[in-house]
Protein backbone atom coordinates (compact mmCIF):
# COMPACT_ATOMS: atom_id res chain seq x y z
CA UNK A 1 0.00 0.00 0.00
CA UNK A 2 1.70 3.31 -1.31
CA UNK A 3 -0.10 6.54 -0.91
CA UNK A 4 0.66 9.74 -3.00
CA UNK A 5 -0.96 12.49 -4.19
CA UNK A 6 -3.74 11.97 -1.59
CA UNK A 7 -3.88 9.08 -3.77
CA UNK A 8 -3.74 5.57 -1.86
CA UNK A 9 -2.75 2.55 -4.41
CA UNK A 10 -3.38 -0.66 -3.16
CA UNK A 11 -1.51 -4.12 -4.47
CA UNK A 12 -1.58 -6.74 -2.34
CA UNK A 13 -3.68 -9.90 -3.57
CA UNK A 14 -6.83 -10.66 -1.51
CA UNK A 15 -6.47 -7.26 0.12
CA UNK A 16 -9.88 -5.97 1.68
CA UNK A 17 -10.56 -2.49 1.66
CA UNK A 18 -13.38 -1.30 3.93
CA UNK A 19 -14.89 1.74 5.82
CA UNK A 20 -14.32 2.40 9.67
CA UNK A 21 -15.80 5.45 11.02
CA UNK A 22 -14.45 7.85 9.37
CA UNK A 23 -11.34 5.98 7.96
CA UNK A 24 -10.46 3.62 4.98
CA UNK A 25 -9.02 0.43 6.76
CA UNK A 26 -6.72 -2.28 4.98
CA UNK A 27 -7.24 -6.08 5.90
CA UNK A 28 -5.32 -8.74 4.40
CA UNK A 29 -5.91 -12.01 6.21
CA UNK A 30 -7.94 -10.47 8.53
CA UNK A 31 -5.18 -8.43 9.66
CA UNK A 32 -5.37 -4.81 9.95
CA UNK A 33 -2.77 -3.44 7.62
CA UNK A 34 -3.25 0.29 7.01
CA UNK A 35 -5.35 2.98 8.30
CA UNK A 36 -6.02 6.50 6.67
CA UNK A 37 -8.75 9.22 7.16
CA UNK A 38 -11.10 9.72 4.59
CA UNK A 39 -10.44 13.16 4.49
CA UNK A 40 -6.68 13.00 3.92
CA UNK A 41 -7.68 10.64 0.71
CA UNK A 42 -8.61 11.74 -3.49
CA UNK A 43 -9.29 9.07 -4.79
CA UNK A 44 -8.27 4.74 -4.45
CA UNK A 45 -6.30 2.67 -6.46
CA UNK A 46 -6.72 -1.03 -6.45
CA UNK A 47 -4.59 -3.42 -8.65
CA UNK A 48 -5.52 -7.08 -9.25
CA UNK A 49 -7.39 -9.10 -6.63
CA UNK A 50 -8.52 -6.30 -3.87
CA UNK A 51 -11.73 -6.23 -2.47
CA UNK A 52 -13.34 -3.07 -1.65
CA UNK A 53 -16.96 -3.37 0.46
CA UNK A 54 -19.70 -1.19 -0.69
CA UNK A 55 -19.97 1.02 2.17
CA UNK A 56 -16.90 1.95 0.65
CA UNK A 57 -17.98 2.54 -2.41
CA UNK A 58 -20.57 4.67 -1.18
CA UNK A 59 -18.62 6.92 0.85
CA UNK A 60 -16.04 7.39 -2.00
CA UNK A 61 -19.06 8.42 -4.48
CA UNK A 62 -20.86 10.61 -1.57
CA UNK A 63 -17.20 12.61 -1.02
CA UNK A 64 -16.22 13.08 -4.93
CA UNK A 65 -13.33 10.45 -4.66
CA UNK A 66 -12.79 8.21 -7.26
CA UNK A 67 -12.52 4.41 -6.95
CA UNK A 68 -10.22 3.14 -9.65
CA UNK A 69 -9.59 -0.83 -10.73
CA UNK A 70 -6.81 -1.76 -12.45
CA UNK A 71 -5.94 -5.86 -13.39
CA UNK A 72 -2.37 -6.89 -11.94
CA UNK A 73 -0.37 -5.38 -15.46
CA UNK A 74 -1.95 -2.24 -14.57
CA UNK A 75 -4.41 -1.92 -17.53
CA UNK A 76 -7.36 -0.12 -16.53
CA UNK A 77 -10.69 -1.71 -15.82
CA UNK A 78 -13.21 0.37 -14.41
CA UNK A 79 -13.88 3.67 -12.57
CA UNK A 80 -16.49 4.50 -10.11
CA UNK A 81 -17.20 8.28 -9.16
CA UNK A 82 -20.24 10.19 -8.26
CA UNK A 83 -22.35 12.65 -9.90
CA UNK A 84 -20.46 14.58 -12.64
CA UNK A 85 -19.62 18.56 -11.50
CA UNK A 86 -17.47 20.90 -12.80
CA UNK A 87 -18.14 23.47 -15.50
CA UNK A 88 -21.41 22.86 -17.55
CA UNK A 89 -20.43 25.69 -20.19
CA UNK A 90 -16.90 24.73 -20.17
CA UNK A 91 -18.09 20.94 -21.16
CA UNK A 92 -20.57 22.48 -23.86
CA UNK A 93 -17.49 24.59 -25.56
CA UNK A 94 -14.97 21.27 -25.42
CA UNK A 95 -17.87 19.75 -27.36
CA UNK A 96 -18.58 22.19 -30.03
CA UNK A 97 -14.52 22.76 -30.88
CA UNK A 98 -14.40 19.24 -31.05
CA UNK A 99 -16.34 18.84 -33.75
CA UNK A 100 -14.25 21.99 -35.69
CA UNK A 101 -11.92 19.68 -37.87
CA UNK A 102 -9.47 22.89 -38.09
CA UNK A 103 -9.18 23.47 -33.86
CA UNK A 104 -9.31 19.68 -33.49
CA UNK A 105 -6.30 19.67 -36.07
CA UNK A 106 -4.46 22.57 -34.63
CA UNK A 107 -4.86 21.33 -31.03
CA UNK A 108 -3.93 17.47 -32.07
CA UNK A 109 -0.38 19.33 -34.03
CA UNK A 110 0.41 20.54 -30.47
CA UNK A 111 -0.13 17.44 -28.57
CA UNK A 112 1.78 15.22 -31.11
CA UNK A 113 4.94 18.16 -31.32
CA UNK A 114 4.73 18.06 -27.83
CA UNK A 115 5.83 14.15 -27.62
CA UNK A 116 7.83 14.24 -30.30
CA UNK A 117 10.13 17.16 -28.57
CA UNK A 118 9.96 15.47 -25.77
CA UNK A 119 10.94 11.84 -27.22
CA UNK A 120 13.91 13.36 -29.03
CA UNK A 121 14.86 15.07 -25.62
CA UNK A 122 15.07 11.40 -24.06
CA UNK A 123 17.30 10.62 -26.95
CA UNK A 124 19.66 13.47 -26.56
CA UNK A 125 19.94 12.42 -22.73
CA UNK A 126 20.67 8.68 -23.59
CA UNK A 127 23.30 9.71 -26.65
CA UNK A 128 25.16 12.00 -24.54
CA UNK A 129 25.07 9.16 -21.39
CA UNK A 130 26.40 6.91 -24.22
CA UNK A 131 29.67 5.05 -24.01
CA UNK A 132 29.67 3.28 -26.88
CA UNK A 133 30.30 6.28 -29.89
CA UNK A 134 28.96 4.57 -32.77
CA UNK A 135 25.55 3.93 -30.69
CA UNK A 136 25.70 7.23 -29.54
CA UNK A 137 25.79 8.42 -33.24
CA UNK A 138 22.51 6.04 -33.96
CA UNK A 139 20.70 7.33 -31.40
CA UNK A 140 21.42 11.14 -32.41
CA UNK A 141 20.57 10.68 -35.83
CA UNK A 142 16.89 8.73 -34.77
CA UNK A 143 17.06 12.38 -32.47
CA UNK A 144 17.09 13.97 -35.61
CA UNK A 145 14.43 12.57 -37.57
CA UNK A 146 12.30 13.11 -34.47
CA UNK A 147 13.25 16.44 -35.48
CA UNK A 148 12.14 16.30 -39.14
CA UNK A 149 9.00 14.16 -37.74
CA UNK A 150 8.31 17.98 -35.64
CA UNK A 151 8.63 20.07 -39.30
CA UNK A 152 6.21 17.09 -40.47
CA UNK A 153 3.59 17.82 -37.88
CA UNK A 154 3.39 21.49 -38.56
CA UNK A 155 2.65 20.94 -42.10
CA UNK A 156 0.16 17.51 -41.85
CA UNK A 157 -3.28 18.62 -43.33
CA UNK A 158 -5.34 16.24 -41.47
CA UNK A 159 -5.44 13.79 -38.58
CA UNK A 160 -4.74 10.54 -40.54
CA UNK A 161 -1.55 12.25 -42.09
CA UNK A 162 -1.06 13.40 -38.45
CA UNK A 163 -1.24 10.02 -37.20
CA UNK A 164 0.93 8.78 -39.74
CA UNK A 165 4.06 10.80 -39.13
CA UNK A 166 3.21 9.81 -35.24
CA UNK A 167 3.44 6.48 -35.94
CA UNK A 168 6.51 6.50 -38.38
CA UNK A 169 8.47 8.58 -35.39
CA UNK A 170 7.56 6.42 -32.67
CA UNK A 171 9.15 3.41 -34.51
CA UNK A 172 12.51 4.95 -34.98
CA UNK A 173 12.29 6.23 -31.20
CA UNK A 174 10.81 2.79 -29.63
CA UNK A 175 14.31 1.08 -31.53
CA UNK A 176 16.73 3.54 -30.05
CA UNK A 177 15.68 3.01 -26.78
CA UNK A 178 17.72 -0.52 -26.95
CA UNK A 179 20.85 1.56 -27.47
CA UNK A 180 20.47 3.26 -23.87
CA UNK A 181 20.19 0.30 -21.95
CA UNK A 182 23.25 -1.05 -20.80
CA UNK A 183 24.74 -3.35 -23.22
CA UNK A 184 24.79 -6.34 -20.18
CA UNK A 185 21.53 -5.96 -19.61
CA UNK A 186 20.17 -5.79 -23.12
CA UNK A 187 19.45 -9.62 -23.64
CA UNK A 188 16.94 -9.27 -20.59
CA UNK A 189 15.56 -6.10 -21.73
CA UNK A 190 15.48 -6.27 -25.53
CA UNK A 191 12.39 -3.82 -26.84
CA UNK A 192 11.17 -5.77 -29.85
CA UNK A 193 8.90 -2.99 -30.85
CA UNK A 194 6.03 -1.87 -29.41
CA UNK A 195 3.62 -4.51 -28.03
CA UNK A 196 0.46 -4.56 -25.43
CA UNK A 197 -2.59 -6.37 -25.10
CA UNK A 198 -0.31 -8.47 -24.14
CA UNK A 199 3.19 -6.96 -24.09
CA UNK A 200 5.61 -9.95 -25.17
CA UNK A 201 8.76 -8.53 -23.87
CA UNK A 202 9.96 -6.87 -20.25
CA UNK A 203 10.47 -3.54 -21.52
CA UNK A 204 6.85 -3.01 -23.13
CA UNK A 205 5.50 -5.37 -19.84
CA UNK A 206 7.54 -2.52 -17.70
CA UNK A 207 6.42 0.40 -19.61
CA UNK A 208 2.68 -0.68 -20.09
CA UNK A 209 2.36 -0.75 -16.80
CA UNK A 210 3.73 2.80 -16.64
CA UNK A 211 1.47 4.34 -19.21
CA UNK A 212 -1.24 2.50 -17.38
CA UNK A 213 -0.34 4.62 -14.04
CA UNK A 214 0.35 7.87 -15.85
CA UNK A 215 -3.02 7.14 -17.99
CA UNK A 216 -4.87 7.11 -14.50
CA UNK A 217 -3.45 10.10 -13.65
CA UNK A 218 -4.26 12.26 -16.77
CA UNK A 219 -7.73 10.87 -16.84
CA UNK A 220 -7.95 12.25 -13.02
CA UNK A 221 -6.59 15.77 -14.19
CA UNK A 222 -8.73 16.55 -17.11
CA UNK A 223 -12.05 15.62 -14.69
CA UNK A 224 -10.47 18.02 -12.19
CA UNK A 225 -10.10 20.32 -15.30
CA UNK A 226 -13.77 20.03 -15.84
CA UNK A 227 -13.28 18.73 -19.23
CA UNK A 228 -15.05 15.44 -20.72
CA UNK A 229 -12.20 13.23 -20.64
CA UNK A 230 -14.21 10.50 -23.40
CA UNK A 231 -13.81 13.34 -25.73
CA UNK A 232 -10.61 13.63 -27.79
CA UNK A 233 -9.09 15.63 -30.38
CA UNK A 234 -5.78 12.90 -31.40
CA UNK A 235 -7.34 9.67 -30.34
CA UNK A 236 -10.55 8.70 -31.95
CA UNK A 237 -13.61 8.93 -30.08
CA UNK A 238 -15.10 5.08 -29.24
CA UNK A 239 -17.25 3.86 -26.37
CA UNK A 240 -15.48 3.10 -22.82
CA UNK A 241 -11.88 5.30 -23.68
CA UNK A 242 -11.10 8.52 -22.60
CA UNK A 243 -9.68 9.71 -25.35
CA UNK A 244 -9.12 13.02 -24.12
CA UNK A 245 -6.79 11.91 -21.35
CA UNK A 246 -5.11 9.27 -23.61
CA UNK A 247 -4.44 12.93 -26.14
CA UNK A 248 -2.80 14.24 -22.67
CA UNK A 249 -0.41 11.38 -21.89
CA UNK A 250 1.11 11.77 -25.00
CA UNK A 251 3.46 15.05 -24.10
CA UNK A 252 4.51 12.57 -20.86
CA UNK A 253 5.22 9.29 -21.88
CA UNK A 254 8.81 9.83 -22.86
CA UNK A 255 10.00 11.92 -19.90
CA UNK A 256 8.10 10.31 -17.06
CA UNK A 257 7.40 6.64 -18.25
CA UNK A 258 10.18 6.05 -20.19
CA UNK A 259 12.74 7.78 -18.75
CA UNK A 260 12.11 5.85 -15.23
CA UNK A 261 11.95 2.44 -17.31
CA UNK A 262 15.30 3.03 -18.37
CA UNK A 263 16.50 4.24 -15.38
CA UNK A 264 15.34 1.14 -13.29
CA UNK A 265 16.67 -1.52 -15.55
CA UNK A 266 20.19 0.58 -16.08
CA UNK A 267 20.58 0.91 -12.06
CA UNK A 268 19.28 -2.67 -11.52
CA UNK A 269 16.17 -1.79 -9.64
CA UNK A 270 14.06 -4.26 -11.64
CA UNK A 271 15.60 -7.18 -12.82
CA UNK A 272 14.40 -10.27 -14.97
CA UNK A 273 12.94 -11.98 -11.76
CA UNK A 274 10.58 -9.18 -11.63
CA UNK A 275 8.77 -10.24 -14.40
CA UNK A 276 6.76 -13.80 -15.55
CA UNK A 277 5.80 -15.13 -18.65
CA UNK A 278 2.10 -16.03 -19.42
CA UNK A 279 1.06 -18.60 -22.21
CA UNK A 280 1.56 -17.36 -25.37
CA UNK A 281 3.84 -15.46 -25.05
CA UNK A 282 2.62 -12.54 -22.86
CA UNK A 283 5.26 -10.80 -19.97
CA UNK A 284 3.93 -8.97 -16.81
CA UNK A 285 5.33 -8.22 -14.17
CA UNK A 286 4.78 -9.98 -11.06
CA UNK A 287 3.67 -8.59 -7.51
CA UNK A 288 7.34 -8.27 -6.42
CA UNK A 289 8.45 -6.18 -9.65
CA UNK A 290 4.90 -4.01 -9.09
CA UNK A 291 5.79 -2.91 -5.62
CA UNK A 292 9.55 -2.03 -6.82
CA UNK A 293 7.68 0.01 -10.08
CA UNK A 294 4.69 1.68 -8.04
CA UNK A 295 7.26 3.01 -5.40
CA UNK A 296 9.43 4.20 -7.91
CA UNK A 297 6.63 5.69 -9.63
CA UNK A 298 6.13 7.84 -6.47
CA UNK A 299 9.13 9.17 -5.94
CA UNK A 300 9.45 10.11 -9.45
CA UNK A 301 6.39 12.28 -9.18
CA UNK A 302 7.22 14.46 -5.88
CA UNK A 303 10.61 15.33 -7.78
CA UNK A 304 9.80 19.07 -8.33
CA UNK A 305 10.59 20.98 -11.52
CA UNK A 306 10.10 24.53 -12.73
CA UNK A 307 7.28 24.92 -15.00
CA UNK A 308 9.10 26.86 -18.27
CA UNK A 309 5.34 28.92 -18.37
CA UNK A 310 4.69 29.47 -14.77
CA UNK A 311 8.29 29.37 -13.97
CA UNK A 312 7.30 28.05 -10.32
CA UNK A 313 8.51 24.50 -8.85
CA UNK A 314 6.13 22.26 -8.33
CA UNK A 315 5.95 18.12 -7.99
CA UNK A 316 6.18 16.49 -11.25
CA UNK A 317 3.01 14.56 -10.43
CA UNK A 318 0.67 17.75 -10.85
CA UNK A 319 1.85 18.46 -14.46
CA UNK A 320 -0.79 16.51 -16.33
CA UNK A 321 -3.61 18.47 -13.99
CA UNK A 322 -1.71 22.06 -15.04
CA UNK A 323 -1.70 20.80 -18.76
CA UNK A 324 -5.31 19.77 -18.78
CA UNK A 325 -6.03 23.65 -17.27
CA UNK A 326 -4.14 24.70 -20.52
CA UNK A 327 -6.26 22.67 -22.67
CA UNK A 328 -8.78 24.25 -20.74
CA UNK A 329 -8.02 27.65 -21.28
CA UNK A 330 -7.28 26.56 -25.00
CA UNK A 331 -10.87 26.03 -25.44
CA UNK A 332 -12.89 28.36 -23.67
CA UNK A 333 -10.32 31.00 -26.00
CA UNK A 334 -8.07 31.93 -23.28
CA UNK A 335 -4.86 30.98 -25.22
CA UNK A 336 -4.51 31.14 -28.68
CA UNK A 337 -3.40 28.14 -28.68
CA UNK A 338 -2.19 24.85 -26.60
CA UNK A 339 1.35 24.73 -25.37
CA UNK A 340 2.45 21.22 -24.41
CA UNK A 341 5.05 20.69 -21.55
CA UNK A 342 8.64 20.67 -23.03
CA UNK A 343 11.21 18.88 -20.51
CA UNK A 344 14.73 19.97 -20.62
Amino acid sequence: MHTVQNTLYVMTPNAYAHLENATLRIDVEHEKKLQVPLHHLGGLVCFGNVMVSPALMHRLADEGKSLVLLDNSGRFKARLEGPVSGNILLRQSHHRVASEPAFSLELARALVAGKLKNSRTNLQRGAREAANTDEAAIITRVADNLAASVRAVVVATNLDELRGVEGEAARGYFAALNLIVKPQLRASFALNGRTRRPPLDRFNALISFLYAMLMNDCRSACEAAGLDAQLGFLHAVRPGRAALALDLQEEFRSITCDRLALTLINRGQVNAGDFDEREGGAVMLNDKGRRAVVTAWQERKQEEITHPLSENKIPIGLLPFIQARFIARTIRGEMEGYLPYLAK
